[in-house]
């Protein structure tokens, strides 16, 4: 200021003088600013907001992907720093970490984060190469990994809330189906797209949606309606438009999770959410071993839909396919009609669907184009 001809306030000099370098600064977690009168004050309204960057001098643990951080009260957060927030194998290392700790010294965690968006899905581009390259049981390693760490995202000893915002796609779509609670803010764009990139969801979606309508059948008997519903979710690709949205996509759970109006109110309202769980004396779910599926029943219902829809030209060979790929998963494979499957199951045929679309010509034409240009290529 005087290099350029002004005279600064008297404190300011004061405040230069006491050896201050900065106006803000953070402490325990609260946001303090500097007083006219020398000191530092608590800035109003801050008190019941977390700031992540806040808690950088309590950083428990990190890697080049991810940052777990003790945000107080016995509750960890787990953030991602990748380009886009992607999932590749330093955030599946991160997540694994992060519980394995949590599980030990800790009450809880929140997979949260202050990006531009929760989560694009997973690396794309490394699927792609693996293809390329025909190296087919890297592939099938990374996919194990993903679907495992979703699976001890659901079956922790300890609560897991996932708080997505805003682009929270295909993979970290997926987390968020794994979580005991979502607590999702209210612009937040979630679904499983991958169908648009020639694949089917493979970190357990595919198999969570099987599960929640083996849930949704009333009375125990089987409604190939309700099925239907969530064939339909994944196979076109739908996106919800807003947090509100995805409990109509069935990606949401009423009664369970919520919606936070105000961005920057997630990771407090996510940590509330996990102390409620741990004091509620939350405890390990059961992996289920009962998830009642349509068999070839359902089978040849989507098939035949499948088949009509090609022969008129609304839906490509490679289309067909792919709705097939993901009717075998749904359906849980060639059995007889209303058969009881194990989640683990639902999982491997999952991962065969997964792994034999990687191999398909057309879908690694689609994943190119998506790379390259953005937009999807209807093969």
């Amino acid at each position: 200021m005087e290099k350029s001809g002004h005279k600064p306030a008297s404190w300011v000099k004061d405040f230069v003088a006491s050896g201050n370098k900065k106006f803000y600064k953070y402490n325990n977690g609260q946001l303090y600013f500097y007083s006219i009168d020398g000191t530092y004050k608590i800035k109003p309204g801050s008190e019941n907001f977390i700031l992540l960057d806040a808690y950088r001098e309590k950083i428990v643990w990190k890697n080049q992907g991810s940052t777990l951080t003790d945000i107080g009260d016995g509750v960890l957060n787990l953030e991602f720093h990748t380009k886009m927030n992607t999932i590749g194998g330093e955030v599946i290392q991160g997540v694994n970490i992060a519980i394995e700790t949590a599980e030990k010294d800790f009450r809880g965690l929140v997979i949260a984060n202050e990006g531009q968006n929760f989560s694009a899905g997973a690396n794309l581009a490394m699927v792609f190469m693996l293809a390329i390259e025909q190296e087919y049981d890297e592939i099938d390693m990374a996919i194990r990994a993903f679907q495992n760490m979703n699976m001890r995202v659901r079956y922790s000893s300890i609560p897991v809330v996932v708080a997505p915002h805003a682009l929270t796609l295909g993979g970290g779509c997926e987390m968020s189906l794994h979580a005991d609670k979502v607590v999702a803010s209210a612009e937040t764009y979630i679904g499983m797209v991958e169908f648009g990139v020639g694949l089917i969801p493979g970190g357990g979606g595919s198999k969570e949606f099987a599960v929640r309508a083996s849930d949704a059948f009333v009375d125990g008997s089987i409604d190939e309606l309700v099925m239907k519903e969530y064939f339909m979710n994944i196979a076109m690709a739908k996106v919800s438009t807003s947090a509100w949205e995805a409990f109509d996509l069935k990606i949401m759970k009423p009664g369970r999770d919520e919606v936070v109006l105000n961005p920057s109110r997630l990771i407090t309202e996510s940590k509330r959410a996990v102390i409620e769980m741990a004091d509620d004396g939350y405890t390990k779910p059961v992996q289920r071993k009962d998830v009642k599926v349509l068999g070839k029943s359902g089978l040849a219902m989507f098939y035949a839909g499948a088949n009509s829809m090609q022969s008129g030209n609304f839906i490509s060979l490679h289309d067909q396919k792919i709705s097939q790929k993901l009717a075998y998963v749904l359906c849980g494979g060639d059995l007889s009609a209303y058969s009881y499957v194990s989640e683990q199951y639902l999982l491997d045929l999952e991962r065969e669907a997964f792994l034999s679309l990687c191999g398909e010509k057309k879908t690694l034409e689609r994943i190119q184009s998506i790379l390259t240009s953005g937009k999807p290529l209807r093969n």
